[in-house]
């Protein structure tokens, strides 16, 4: 398994949006949107596009996955 890390914060500050307007405009929870930003909850892939959509940039420019290291 690995994590998904991802953007949020960065490219919520530069549209100088709130947590509350990004949730707003998914019409999704303030909630999620800090779980979001705190690596605590990883999005559907409808909800990841969502996100990638609203700030114009492609999903790989919010989330990234990073693989943990295996014993091969």
């Amino acid at each position: 398994m690995g994590n998904i890390n991802n953007r949020l914060t960065v490219l919520r500050a530069e549209h100088g949006w709130s947590q509350k307007e990004v949730a707003s405009h998914l019409n999704i929870s303030r909630q999620t949107i800090i779980s979001l930003e705190k690596n605590r909850y990883s999005p559907s892939l409808k909800l990841a596009f969502e996100i990638a959509n609203l700030f114009q940039v492609n999903i790989n420019d919010v989330f990234q996955y990073e693989r943990e290291g295996r014993d091969e």
